[in-house]
């Protein structure tokens, strides 16, 4: 277990797994999980060309299986230590994740009205709200902050990235609920200022 008691690094890079196949077929993930695909590949071969002029020694990723297959691509093209970090893993989607929307509506015709009244507060139904998942987002720049050497590569994922960013950025809920992610870019955060690498 890595310990929570040091500060999150002031400077570090976010990358997010490569397209995965239920990506592609629109299907929510959450922490079940999907193989990446051809393009995912791909991508996260891009993403690895793109870090590999940088000071990356530590990769720290999500355990689910996407972001960590996207992290073992580039760690090893940068020869950089991996570390997976529990707290990365994606918003839990509860009895949601593994459906389509088109499902959901049948399954659940209530839950677009109740998460758009409250989107950042509402919970996945057996899953988790982003509100939940930021104090877990706060965590896990601290475990990477403790546990990197250079300037950590943290691989995640869409929603919890937002909370990343957010927490780094400074960001209310607001603006957080706002930011995309595609896979093939890397964000350059320093000093709560973000770029894209």
């Amino acid at each position: 277990m890595i310990p929570q008691d040091r500060h999150v690094p002031e400077r570090l890079f976010l990358a997010r797994h490569g397209q995965t196949t239920w990506n592609r077929e629109r299907r929510l993930q959450g922490q079940l999980d999907s193989p990446l695909t051809a393009e995912g590949i791909a991508q996260a071969r891009s993403l690895a060309e793109r870090l590999s002029g940088t000071d990356v020694r530590t990769v720290c990723s999500s355990p689910l299986g996407r972001a960590l297959r996207t992290a073992v691509i580039i760690a090893d093209r940068l020869g950089a230590d991996l570390i997976e970090v529990p707290e990365l893993a994606e918003v839990h989607h509860g009895e949601l994740a593994g459906m389509t929307w088109d499902e959901i509506d049948d399954a659940f015709p209530t839950v677009r009205e109740e998460r758009a009244a409250n989107r950042y507060g509402w919970a996945f139904p057996g899953g988790e709200s982003y509100a939940q998942a930021r104090a877990r987002a706060r965590r896990a720049l601290t475990s990477c902050g403790w546990a990197a050497s250079g300037t950590p590569l943290l691989v995640s994922h869409e929603m919890i990235g937002r909370m990343l960013r957010a927490e780094l950025r400074g960001l209310d809920a607001t603006a957080a609920l706002g930011l995309r992610h595609p896979h093939s870019v890397v964000f350059r955060l320093d000093g709560g200022v973000e770029s894209v690498l």
